[in-house]
């Protein structure tokens, strides 16, 4: 018998964010970022971040509403690609391929337990710095942005479920992803909250609890910066452009990384993150919040406001909300 886990997965990789507001949603991730346009398609353009490896991080589709529109893993190798690919099909979650898409190769693209979907795939064109963004130093992708708030790459993507359990166990048994924080509800069986990762970076993937009756709901995704002071110079350039900080900046509980939230034009979630901590040990286990101990909030900062749980895109109809 063979228990070694599943390692298949490389990092979390592009992912794309429908808006309605896709001109607004473009000039808040360039100007207010940092990040530059490198392709446009139809209603659809691609943007990079200066620290991306990859030719392009994130996808902004014109859409009716805001929204994830997917979410993707890069796998370690071709082979691993069909590995999960089988235990997919294996399982009752089979997909569908997608064909390439601006230097992502092909891709094949599935759901979770909650509806939101997701593409795994390897072949990827790296991004190549045109003259006037060529780094001083070869082994760095691109130039510093030196614009806005200057954010290097995508850090993470936080999406709400309903059942965050399932959620969890779905990643942990076919992917082989690693739980380092989890927060029980009062009846200490169902999940609030899972922090996952397919390397020691203490989070890639996190599910919260779904307080409306809808599905496959972003609740935001977050790009990383360099120091604390890049997430308060973030506050500023946000005030300056007229745009309503959410949350932050402050320190989060779980994970401990610094955080601020502001939503883009189209309505979507962003946050601009620094640090959290590494899991180094390969044996480590979850830690396990009880809720009168997340009530408890042993950290500092200001409180989170009660929207901040609730709201999500797309945005569903206020009677859908749970008592």
């Amino acid at each position: 018998m063979n228990d070694d886990p599943v390692r298949d997965l490389a990092h979390l990789g592009r992912h794309a964010l429908r808006t309605p507001d896709p001109d607004g949603t473009v000039r808040y991730f360039v100007d207010l970022l940092g990040m530059d346009v490198v392709a446009e398609e139809d209603d659809t353009r691609y943007l990079h971040a200066y620290g991306d490896y990859e030719a392009w991080s994130l996808k902004v589709v014109a859409a009716d509403r805001a929204g994830p529109a997917w979410v993707s893993w890069r796998t370690v190798t071709p082979p691993a690609l069909q590995r999960r690919v089988r235990w997919l099909e294996d399982h009752g979650h089979a997909g569908r391929w997608r064909p390439p898409d601006q230097g992502m190769g092909s891709s094949y693209e599935f759901a979770d337990p909650d509806g939101h979907l997701f593409r795994l795939y390897y072949d990827t064109d790296r991004y190549v710095a045109p003259d006037s963004r060529r780094p001083v130093l070869p082994t760095n992708v691109s130039a510093y942005a030196g614009r806005g708030a200057n954010v290097r790459r995508l850090d993470h993507v936080n999406l709400l479920s309903r059942e965050v359990r399932a959620c969890r166990t779905f990643w942990e048994e076919g992917f082989g992803l690693r739980t380092f924080e989890i927060v029980r509800h009062p009846d200490e069986h169902d999940e609030a909250a899972a922090w996952m990762s397919s390397s020691i970076q203490g989070h890639e993937l996190i599910y919260t609890q779904e307080h409306t009756r809808s599905q496959g709901r972003l609740h935001h995704l977050a790009y990383l910066v360099d120091s604390r002071e890049d997430v308060l110079r973030a506050a500023e350039v946000m005030a300056d452009a007229r745009i309503a900080i959410e949350a932050g900046p402050s320190r989060h509980t779980a994970i401990q990384g610094f955080y601020l939230y502001t939503r883009e034009p189209g309505g979507n979630r962003v946050e601009v993150a620094h640090g959290g901590y590494l899991v180094l040990a390969p044996d480590s286990e979850p830690y396990v919040w009880s809720a009168e101990d997340w009530a408890a909030k042993p950290s500092w900062g200001a409180p989170l406001p009660p929207e901040f749980h609730i709201y999500g895109t797309p945005d569903p109809d206020r009677q859908e909300t749970r008592q």
